[in-house]
C-alpha cells in the first residue's frame, strides 16, 4: 500500500443514501482507521456510535447497514466489534417497543456500556437460567457459553440460556437475558486463538456461576422476533463492506499498474467488471430489503427466509470476489501488504458465520412450504 493510500480519508459504502448523508459518518470512519488493532479504542468507538446509530426497522435501516459496511470496509475487525454492540442495543430497544412501551429492565443501563451478543451453542456445553428466589422476576445463570467474543473486555451481554419447558418442535426452550460480565461469578476463558484472521477478537468460553440475569423478552422471543432476521442481515452488511474493500484494493492495484505502463489484460478487466456487477447487484438488493423492513413488510414469518437469502447472496459474493481478486493480484500483496493480507484473513473467518449449504437447506425447506416470491 502506497503512502497516498495510507493517508487517504476512508470512503463510505453506499447502499441508498446520498453523498451528503454519508458525509456525516466520515469522523466515525476516520476513528475506525485510527483505532485499527486497538481493541479498547474500537470498543470506545462502538460505544460512541451506539449513542447515535439508527436501529433496524425504525426508518433508517439502510443507513445503519451503510455504517456497518463502511466501518468494515475500513477494518474488518472494527466492523466485527461494532455490529454485536449495535445489535445488543437494538434487541433491548425491541423489547421496549413490543411490550407495553416501557423500557425493558436492562435497557435503562444499556447506554454508556459495551455489549456483546452470545447465542451460540456447542455440544457438551449448556447454560441454564433458573428463577432467583431472592429477586422478584430475576434469574441466575449456571453453566458455560461458547464463542463469546471479547467477553473479558465487554461490560455486558445479551445471551441465550436454557429454561424450563419446551420450545418449538419439542426442542429445549431458550430465553434471552441481559447479564453484567463484570460480575464475580463470570469466568472468561483465555482461548488458544491460533487464527490469523480477526486476531484481535478471540472468541472463547465463558462460565457463569450463580450470575444474576435480567430476562429480555419471553421464552422463544429472541428467535421469533423479526429483529432476529434484521440483525442477521446487519452481519451480511458487514461482509459486504469487506468485499467492497477488496474490490477497491483490486481497482487500485490495476490503476497503479496502468499508471506505470502496464495496462491490465482482458482477464483482469473482465474480473473487475464482474466484481462491479456483483457489488451493484448486492447494494441494490440490500437497499430494497432495508426499505421493505422500514415499511413494515418484513415482520412476519417471511423475515427469516429473506435473511437467509440476503446472507447467502452476500456470502457467495464475498467468496467469489475474494477468488477474483486473489487470482489477479497473486501472492505479492498476501506476502507483503499487511493491510490487504489482514483483510483477506479477517474476512475469510468472519464469513464462516454463514453456514453455507446448511443455510440453503433451511431456506429450501421454507420455499417448499410456499415461502417464496416467484
Amino acid at each position: 500500500m502506497s503512502h497516498d493510500e495510507e493517508s487517504a480519508a476512508p470512503q463510505a459504502v453506499r447502499i441508498s443514501s446520498t453523498a451528503g448523508q454519508l458525509a456525516g459518518i466520515a469522523p466515525l470512519l476516520a476513528s475506525a482507521k485510527a483505532s485499527a488493532g486497538d481493541v479498547p479504542a474500537l470498543l470506545a468507538l462502538a460505544r460512541e456510535a451506539g449513542s447515535a446509530a439508527p436501529r433496524p426497522g425504525e426508518g433508517a435501516t439502510a443507513f445503519l447497514w451503510e455504517i456497518l459496511a463502511s466501518v468494515t470496509a475500513v477494518d474488518v475487525a472494527a466492523g466485527r466489534v461494532l455490529e454485536p454492540h449495535l445489535d445488543a442495543l437494538a434487541i433491548l430497544a425491541q423489547v421496549r417497543d413490543t411490550e407495553t412501551g416501557a423500557a425493558a429492565p436492562a435497557a435503562g443501563s444499556a447506554a454508556g456500556r459495551t455489549w456483546g451478543v452470545f447465542a451460540a451453542e456447542a455440544a457438551g456445553m449448556r447454560l441454564e437460567a433458573k428463577a432467583d428466589p431472592r429477586a422478584d422476576g430475576g434469574f441466575v445463570l449456571h453453566g458455560s457459553k461458547p464463542w463469546c467474543s471479547l467477553a473479558a473486555q465487554l461490560d455486558g451481554a445479551v445471551l441465550t440460556a436454557h429454561v424450563e419447558g419446551q420450545g418449538p418442535g419439542g426442542r429445549p426452550a431458550r430465553r434471552a437475558f441481559a447479564v453484567d460480565l463484570r460480575d464475580p461469578g463470570v469466568t472468561c476463558e483465555v482461548p488458544e486463538w491460533t487464527s490469523r484472521g480477526l486476531r484481535e477478537i478471540p472468541s472463547g468460553t465463558v462460565t457463569f456461576d450463580g450470575v444474576p440475569a435480567v430476562p429480555v423478552g419471553e421464552p422463544g422471543w429472541y428467535f421469533e422476533r423479526p429483529g432476529f432476521a434484521w440483525g442477521g442481515m446487519g452481519v451480511a452488511a458487514c461482509w459486504l463492506g469487506g468485499a467492497v474493500a477488496l474490490a477497491r484494493d483490486f481497482r487500485s492495484a490495476l490503476a497503479k499498474s496502468a499508471a506505470g505502463g502496464r495496462e491490465p489484460d482482458q482477464i483482469a478487466l473482465a474480473h473487475l467488471g464482474e466484481t462491479d456487477r456483483i457489488l451493484a447487484s448486492l447494494t441494490q438488493y440490500l437497499a430494497r430489503t432495508a426499505a421493505r423492513i422500514d415499511a413494515g413488510g418484513l415482520t412476519g414469518s417471511g423475515a427469516w427466509s429473506e435473511a437467509l437469502r440476503v446472507r447467502g447472496s452476500v456470502a457467495a459474493a464475498v467468496e467469489r470476489i475474494q477468488t477474483l481478486v486473489s487470482q489477479n493480484l497473486g501472492p505479492g500483496p498476501l506476502a507483503f501488504n499487511d493491510a490487504y493480507g489482514k483483510r483477506m484473513a479477517d474476512l475469510s473467518l468472519y464469513i464462516r458465520q454463514h453456514h453455507a449449504m446448511r443455510d440453503d437447506a433451511q431456506l429450501g425447506a421454507l420455499v417448499l412450504k410456499g415461502d417464496h416470491g416467484w
